[in-house]
């Protein structure tokens, strides 16, 4: 199995400062916290279980953003 880039685990701050093409996947799934001063304390997982979503929709929102950098790694 490939490594994922961006896990759960990291830090909001960490994986828009790293990777801001996936901004708008974030975004999508409803979780607005990009700007957000506690996006700088609060894990991916944290933040969304925060704003109510399912470990379902978080796992996803983790694929969908690391499919996307996969994608933009091959053009």
């Amino acid at each position: 199995m490939e490594k994922q880039k961006i896990t759960k685990k990291m830090l909001i701050s960490e994986i828009i400062e790293t990777y801001p093409d996936v901004i708008p996947v974030i975004i999508g799934y409803g979780l607005h916290c990009i700007g957000c001063h506690f996006s700088g304390l609060d894990t991916l997982e944290a933040g969304a279980k925060i704003h109510g979503m399912s470990d379902e929709e978080i796992n996803l929102m983790v694929k969908d953003s690391n499919e996307l950098l996969k994608e933009l790694e091959k053009n």
